[in-house]
This record gives C-alpha cells, sequence and structure tokens, in this order.
C-alpha cells in the first residue's frame, strides 16, 4: 500500500505514530510480553537483567581493574553507576539497530495485508526498547542514591534528552528495516557496526581522554552526544548543552523524514522480494 502520507509534510513520520498510537502500544507490550513468555520468573528478568549487569559491571571495573572515572573522584561504585548511564544509551540503540535489518523479514505476513500500516512497525520496537531503557534507567537511578545517598534535580529532563534521540532511532529504524529486505546481509554488518559506535563512544571513557584536536570527531558518532547529555542530568546534576542537543534535534528529524521517505518509496516492493 502506498501510505497517505506525504513525503512534503515534514511530520508525516509521527503522523502514523499519532494515527495508530494505540496499536503500536499494543504491539510494544506484546513484544516485550513474548519476550519472556515461558521463563520461570517471566517480565522481572527486564528488571533483573539490568541488576545483574551493573552488579558484573561493578564488580569488573570495580574490584578487579579499580578503574576511576578521568576528573572525577569517588570509588568504584561511583565508575559503575557513570558506565552503566552510558551503557544504558548504548543498549536502547543496539537494541533497535540489530531488530531493524529483519524486521519486515519477522512479520512478512504483515505486508500483504493491504489495511496494515508498515511503518508503525518502526515505533513498536522503539516502544519496546524503551520499556527495556526505563526499566534499567531505574535501576540505575536506585543504584546512585544508595551509592550517593541523593539524586541530583536534573534527572527529571533526562525524558527530553531521549526525546531528542527517537526520531533519529526512527529514522534508522525505518530506513535499515527497508534496506533489510532487499540485503539479507545487512544484519550482520550491523551487528559489528553497532560495537564499533559502542567502543568509538565515551562510555567506557571519558572525552577527555581523547586528545583535544580529535575530540570532536567524537560527536560524528550519534551516541556521544546521548551519551554526555545523560550523564549530565543523571549523574553530574547540570544542564545538558542545550545549544547541542538542539542541533541534534534537527538533524535528527530530517533524518527521519528522508529515511522514511526511503521507507515508503521502497516498500512497494516488499511483497515482490517476500
Amino acid at each position: 500500500m502506498i501510505s497517505k502520507y506525504r513525503l512534503a509534510d515534514p511530520l508525516s513520520p509521527y503522523r502514523a505514530l499519532l494515527r495508530h498510537f494505540h496499536l503500536v502500544v499494543q504491539m510494544a507490550k506484546r513484544d516485550v510480553i513474548g519476550r519472556y513468555r515461558g521463563s520461570f520468573i517471566g517480565l522481572l528478568w527486564s528488571f533483573f537483567n539490568p541488576l545483574l549487569m551493573l552488579s558484573v559491571y561493578t564488580f569488573v571495573f570495580g574490584y578487579v581493574f579499580k578503574s576511576r572515572w578521568a576528573g572525577q573522584g569517588g570509588g568504584q561504585f561511583e565508575f559503575a553507576v557513570i558506565l552503566f548511564a552510558g551503557l544504558n544509551i548504548n543498549t536502547f540503540f543496539q537494541e533497535c539497530a540489530n531488530r531493524a535489518p529483519t524486521l519486515i523479514l519477522e512479520n512478512r505476513n504483515f505486508v500483504k495485508k493491504i489495511v496494515f500500516p508498515l511503518e508503525t512497525l518502526s515505533w513498536t520496537t522503539i516502544g519496546s526498547a524503551l520499556f527495556h531503557l526505563l526499566i534499567s534507567t531505574i535501576v540505575l537511578l536506585i543504584f546512585a542514591l544508595v551509592v550517593r545517598g541523593t539524586l541530583p534535580w536534573t534527572v527529571v529532563l533526562f525524558p527530553i534528552v531521549v526525546l531528542v534521540f527517537l526520531p533519529f532511532m526512527a529514522g534508522l529504524v525505518w530506513f535499515l528495516s527497508s534496506l533489510g529486505v532487499f540485503l539479507r546481509d545487512l544484519k550482520h554488518a550491523i551487528t559489528i557496526i553497532t560495537i564499533m559506535l559502542m567502543f568509538l563512544a565515551p562510555i567506557f571513557y571519558s572525552k577527555e581522554m581523547i586528545p583535544e584536536h580529535y575530540r570532536k570527531l567524537l560527536y560524528l558518532n550519534p551516541l556521544t552526544a546521548i551519551v554526555e547529555s545523560t550523564r549530565d542530568v543523571l549523574i553530574w546534576g547540570r544542564m545538558p548543552d542545550w545549544g547541542m542537543l538542539g542541533a541534534y534535534t534537527l538533524a535528527a528529524v530530517l533524518f527521519a523524514w528522508l529515511s522514511f521517505g526511503w521507507f515508503e518509496r521502497t516498500r512497494k516492493g516488499f511483497a515482490d522480494v517476500l
């Protein structure tokens, strides 16, 4: 089906979300529940997984490597909090990016259903990943509260940081899910690329450890600005760089619009390939 949303309209990628919001929520809910169906503790794994990972990071980086964050005091628990804040964003990114190349292939039964809005599959994937990001952030904040005894008021700004990230993620899923229909090897390439982006973002290290004349190159990585802003509001208790987030938003919205247009143009060939 050719979508009714005009490419000329910059809001077209989001009209699909608003029009089919109930469907997106229900499918995201089904995706989350289905992931843990049949396990002994079910949905509780979404809480225990980040808790267990945080415990591992604390032990490995805090007690074994005795790592400390450049320019910051604190002990092994402090480093684990800072590290986990960045890894939460990376996990959200990887969950969406790694699923995207096979998203249409895994939902091929919807392709030939004329009435089904395929464009909403991107938002469904993001909704499922957002649920896990929410749980991981709650675990992080509880751990930070125990370690520090307090939380900065700026944590209330974290939803804004995530909101800035969403257009880029939606655009990425639209682009990769469409391309994945025609290039079946894409999923293997994306797995490698997401790992590279993780290590090329200041997640395991501070950006101050990079020579100053190379530091700006870090911001070519779409994760860097969001990771830095996340730590600003959740850890350091300071305002994010609004200018940087504003520029990121404009670029992300443009990318989402172009990717949505690509998806709408290529979807006409999905049925032939599948």
